[in-house]
């Protein structure tokens, strides 16, 4: 299994993990209706399985039905699980009593004593200074109840000073999650990805697979009218398909050569990015292993070269 550090001192993880925003959540998703529990712990399952033990989840996600439904999957489990959680910085959480109390819900949803990561989940801290937030996530690192920080959503400017607050307890700012994706390329070019990299700071890429865009299964040429949050994405008109047609038949192609389908060929470009951890969703078992599909094996120089030069417009 290729795995991964956390940041420079953080947990060892796999290569890819899964983001589980999709477990619970009845505003985007529609849980409950297509799709429930049962096929969530399906793909937990599947997940496991396949060698993959790091879920990526947050207190908003079905507003901690996620949380929930990952701490009784956890319980059944036969093997460690490694969590990543994310607290929600809002105009309402003011002091860091407010970082140790949403840790303290979350750990109860998720019925552990310590998670891997805890992130934060927007830069927008409102009435709360970086200072305060980064010396509360400090407070529980030496209090044990989480392994690593990391924040989300945050640009270069606001990783360093995160950073530069963590180093001063010297506490090393492990994560940046972020979207990244072929077609979501500018982290590249904003200074985000060189930042993170000079920082140590690890990427989660979010939306690896752009919605669905890089699997192949929306194109031009079989193309109908999306519904759902798809309609309001302009990637999905006819036009936006036409434009992306470059990238899914490379994609397609290199599925071939080697064995693969496009989006495993996608995830697998991330992951040659070096730093990069992807977390695709996962809402059955099917997905779940298709994800972890884009482990052990690598792409040559040569098509990673490729990949970047057909989708090099994303990278603004």
């Amino acid at each position: 299994m290729q795995t991964i550090k956390l940041g420079p001192t953080g947990p060892v993880v796999p290569a890819l993990g899964i983001g589980t925003w999709a477990w619970g959540d009845k505003l985007f998703w529609n849980y409950g209706s297509h799709y429930g529990s049962t096929e969530v712990e399906s793909a937990f399952r599947a997940t496991l399985e396949a060698g993959v033990n790091f879920f990526d989840t947050a207190e908003v996600y079905g507003f901690g039905e996620s949380e929930k439904l990952l701490g009784q999957f956890m319980k059944q489990a036969q093997q460690p699980v490694q969590i990543a959680t994310k607290y929600g910085p809002a105009p309402w959480r003011f002091g860091g009593q407010s970082v140790t109390d949403a840790l303290t819900e979350s750990l109860k949803r998720l019925q552990v004593d310590q998670i891997a990561l805890y992130q934060v989940h927007w830069p927008f801290t409102f009435l709360m200074s970086q200072s305060t937030l980064m010396n509360a996530l400090a407070d529980e690192v030496q209090r044990g109840r989480i392994a690593a920080i990391g924040v989300s959503n945050y640009s270069a400017d606001q990783m360093r000073e995160a950073h530069k607050i963590l180093a001063e307890r010297g506490v090393p700012l492990a994560v940046n999650q972020v979207r990244y994706s072929l077609i979501t390329r500018q982290i590249e070019a904003n200074g985000i990805l060189d930042m993170a990299r000079q920082l140590g700071v690890t990427i989660l890429a979010y939306s690896p697979l752009a919605q669905g865009l890089l699997t192949g299964k929306y194109t031009a040429e079989n193309y109908q009218e999306p519904t759902g949050a798809r309609q309001w994405d302009s990637r999905f008109s006819r036009d936006g398909l036409q434009k992306l047609a470059p990238v899914l038949h490379l994609l397609q192609d290199l599925g071939t050569k080697y064995g693969r389908t496009p989006a495993q060929v996608a995830l697998n470009w991330l992951i040659a990015q070096g730093g990069v951890i992807p977390i695709p969703g996962a809402k059955n078992a099917k997905q779940a292993q298709q994800n972890a599909g884009a482990l052990g094996w690598t792409l040559s120089d040569e098509d990673v070269m490729q990949l970047n030069k057909v989708s090099h417009s994303w990278r603004s």
